[in-house]
């Protein structure tokens, strides 16, 4: 069973700085606690300044002594995460893990590896080369994915979110509304309004 308690101390701990860490986390559905949504604020001198990325953190039953499993849900372009589906290589997120670290520090390790990526221990082969070959046409396609996937749906969407739920629409439901609309606030209104979000 995950660790209920200790779950919720780290959302709480997480979000509490998240203005200064960058990264946050939510229910992914507002009930079930081994199922999380992560969100990353791209860093500073890096192609992916100015995006937000969405990630999927589920829970294994023997969390905190088994390491979460994380996904990239924004598609991003990047050595060491699958621009296909996501996945992400990374030590802590496999045989480093510990149960001192938390599901913020792993957040900040991912939100690091955006800084500064690992192409020789690629996840993605087709971007390490490209990273390893031709660093500017790697920098210029992840600036272009950052623009095209973090930043036109996400800006503003937690606000959004938070929007909606605030007029008693249940999360998901806003959610799935807001990114069948691409994030036009008032469609989906509509949506949640005519219950077909």
């Amino acid at each position: 069973m995950v660790d209920v308690s200790r779950v919720q101390k780290e959302l709480t701990e997480c979000n509490r700085d998240r203005e200064v860490s960058g990264v946050s986390i939510a229910l992914h559905d507002g009930a079930n606690i081994s199922h999380l949504t992560g969100t990353i604020a791209g860093p500073a001198d890096s192609p992916y300044e100015g995006g937000t990325f969405v990630i999927d953190i589920r829970l294994p039953g023997g969390y905190p002594f088994e390491p979460p499993k994380m996904q990239f849900i924004t598609k991003v372009w990047h050595p060491n995460i699958s621009s296909q589906n996501g996945a992400i290589c990374l030590d802590i997120l496999k045989d480093q893990w510990s149960p001192a670290l938390t599901l913020k520090t792993a957040l900040l390790s991912l939100q690091a590896l955006l800084s500064s990526p690992a192409p020789d221990d690629p996840q993605d082969a087709v971007v390490a080369q490209q990273y390893l070959r031709d660093y500017p046409t790697f920098a210029a396609t992840a600036r272009y994915w950052t623009e095209a996937f973090a930043k036109s749906a996400s800006t503003g969407m937690e606000e959004k979110v938070q929007k909606l739920v605030e007029m008693g629409f249940p999360e998901d439901q806003v959610r799935s509304a807001l990114k069948s609309v691409d994030g036009d606030e008032n469609m989906a209104l509509e949506k949640l309004c005519s219950g077909s979000g």
